[in-house]
């Protein structure tokens, strides 16, 4: 098992980022903020997991231990997949998916694509011993450099689309998104935004 890496950032998506390691680079797909949060040329340190499948071997990154914990946990879950629990993490951090669980709030839950109310109730019903008690404010991202143009709509387009919502739902986020685009957003800041529009 791949526990960790460090390495230099060759080069960044909005989910996923390339680490060299000892002169092999390393895909690593993350979430949205843990992307942001990195540069090319830069030294990374990732907690990360690798889930073996029969035709795949795909490398998870998370920014700290405890992100990792809580998407490894979640998957004990039936019909909860590596996909499914970047898609919660991506949308919520770990403490507010240990308060929703916590409070039985299918509100929060059913915000990530992908989860309905009975998938909802059943994190509730398998989870709510086992993410434990919340252990603090997370983060934010870096800030991220201006981006010029409409790039950043097929680009957030394709990261929305990507963590489960249709092309329509992903469209009406990214509408609502666009006058921040005009104030030179950056892509990691509008993809923010417009996740933000689709919990509503």
């Amino acid at each position: 098992m791949i526990a960790s890496l460090s390495g230099t950032v060759l080069t960044v998506g909005l989910d996923s980022l390339v680490l060299g390691v000892g002169g092999v680079g390393m895909l690593v797909h993350t979430t949205p903020a843990t992307a942001a949060s990195v540069r090319t040329g830069q030294s990374a340190d990732l907690a990360t997991t690798l889930v073996v499948r029969e035709d795949s071997l795909t490398l998870y990154g998370f920014a700290s231990a405890d992100e990792k914990a809580v998407f490894e946990t979640v998957q004990t879950v039936s019909g909860v997949g590596p996909r499914l629990a970047l898609a919660m993490l991506a949308v919520h951090s770990p403490d507010t998916l240990r308060l929703a669980i916590a409070r039985e709030d299918i509100a929060t839950l059913t915000k990530v694509p992908g989860i309905g109310k009975k998938g909802a109730e059943r994190l509730v019903l398998e989870l709510r011993d086992k993410l434990g008690v919340v252990v603090g404010e997370g983060t934010g991202p870096a800030a991220e450099p201006a981006d010029t143009g409409e790039v950043w709509r097929a680009q957030v387009r394709e990261a929305l689309v990507g963590l489960g919502w249709n092309v329509k739902q992903a469209d009406a986020a990214l509408d609502k998104v666009a006058p921040q685009a005009a104030e030179d957003a950056g892509v990691s800041a509008l993809l923010r935004a417009a996740l933000q529009e689709l919990g509503r």
